[in-house]
């Protein structure tokens, strides 16, 4: 793996922020503006909360993201059928002018996150302008590809962030002193407002300041491999050469990490700790969820932690046997990498003790939201693997270098919510 880090000769071009005429929902033609937004497709709890999302407006934005059919082709032929009509019947309109976007996230608890959508250029993984920090499974690539080219449409942005505190942040807070295009409130409880900036002189200011900067990808990995796919099947100059991203200033807006957690299908708890015998500590917790969260924060203090549940206990799985270590996680990473939760559980735990294939619908799955690993477990006798959350500078660090982490194995957020503003390309 090549652990070199950008030169700073490619670095130096930096990012490239474009105005686009956003496809926006009509306010009167839907129930609410709340009621056919979601989170992004891959937060999506499924089959419940696609259910739930479908039943809240026949117009849910999670009919184009996550079209139901009995085939690939018909899924994606029935999304890009979708957005066919409801532009015509005027659901989804194009805004007037190129603009660039001021999206802002608030919620009772004191979180508040702005950031620019744009049009982003999409440099080539040389250029080290753009940082992934984690692997990508190829068939959600093909997957995410497949609904695009259907679509001729990028659907959701994802989620990048910098750390800049110059003119662009500068725009960013005057435009959120106006009135908004829109504004609504989720039932997470989350406020979301949205702004338009047309003026040349603004948005030449903010082109200049993100010129300078490097992002990292927080959320999206699937998606910025699939924009990269999709620019390399067009010949450019093309609409293919930008996707729709919502860009965050951290050195303003810090963003929170959690972990994404593990859903075994078919590894009973109870045969998952019996193969850990001799190989890691284990201790039964019989303790609310809350209380084993914070006994897993405490253990992941010392070392690699973990949480097992299903079968209505915790288990904390804690000090691995180094020798075991030493055996399973590759020597050709550097040091942060391999002492990561997420690399021993991958090469350690899933290909080496459960061998349980990692890329496997029918195996595992991976859900953000803690509770919901639970019960799914507990529901369907399976084993829940819950992680506790990497720090950001130590996913920043090892993105720097060029080295990757294992997919999944971080959540940044708040995630912006799918259906406010989308990029048609044939606009």
């Amino acid at each position: 793996m090549n652990t070199a880090g950008p030169s700073e000769a490619t670095a130096r071009r930096g990012l490239e922020l474009i105005p686009f005429r956003g496809l926006r929902y009509d306010p009167d033609r839907v129930g609410s503006l709340a009621s056919v937004t979601s989170p992004p497709y891959d937060v999506v709890v499924r089959p419940d909360g696609l259910h739930h999302l479908q039943s809240a407006d026949p117009h849910n934005i999670v009919r184009l993201i996550l079209p139901q059919a009995g085939t690939p082709s018909a899924r994606t032929g029935q999304a890009a059928d979708t957005l066919r009509r409801w532009l015509a019947e005027g659901v989804l309109t194009t805004d007037p002018e190129p603009a660039l976007y001021v999206y802002e996230q608030y919620d009772g608890d004191g979180m508040l996150q702005r950031g620019l959508i744009g049009a982003l250029r999409l440099a080539e993984p040389a250029e080290g302008v753009v940082l992934p920090h984690e692997d990508v499974m190829p068939p959600v690539v093909a997957d995410r590809a497949a609904l695009m080219r259907a679509t001729r449409a990028n659907l959701e942005p994802l989620l990048l962030t910098y750390r800049g505190n110059g003119a662009a942040a500068e725009v960013v807070e005057r435009t959120a002193e106006r009135p908004p295009l829109l504004a609504t409130v989720t039932e997470d409880g989350f406020h979301h407002r949205l702004w338009s900036v047309t003026d040349a002189a603004e948005v030449a200011r903010v082109q200049s300041d993100l010129s300078r900067q490097q992002a990292l990808i927080a959320d999206g990995h699937h998606r910025w491999a699939t924009y990269l796919l999709l620019r390399a099947e067009h010949p450019s100059p093309s609409p293919w050469d930008h996707g729709l991203v919502l860009l965050v200033d951290t050195a303003r807006y810090p963003l929170r990490v959690r972990a994404i957690h593990r859903l075994l299908h078919g590894l009973p708890v109870a045969d998952a700790v019996a193969a850990l015998d001799g190989l890691f500590r284990v201790r039964r917790l019989d303790v609310p969820l809350a209380k084993a969260l914070e006994d897993l924060a405490d253990a992941a203090c010392a070392g690699n932690a973990f949480l097992l549940a299903g079968d209505g206990a915790f288990h904390l799985v804690d000090r691995p046997d180094p020798d075991l270590l030493a055996r399973t996680i590759p020597v050709d990473r550097p040091a942060a990498w391999r002492t990561l939760d997420a690399a021993v559980l991958h090469a350690t735990l899933l290909d080496h003790v459960w061998r349980i294939p990692e890329d496997s619908p029918a195996h595992i799955a991976y859900i953000h939201d803690t509770a919901a690993t639970v019960a799914k477990a507990e529901r369907d006798g399976g084993t829940a693997v819950l992680m506790h959350p990497v720090r950001e500078e130590v996913v920043r660090d090892l993105a720097r270098q060029g080295v990757t982490m294992p997919r999944k194995s971080t959540s940044f957020g708040p995630k912006p919510a799918s259906g406010l503003v989308l990029r048609a390309l044939d606009v």
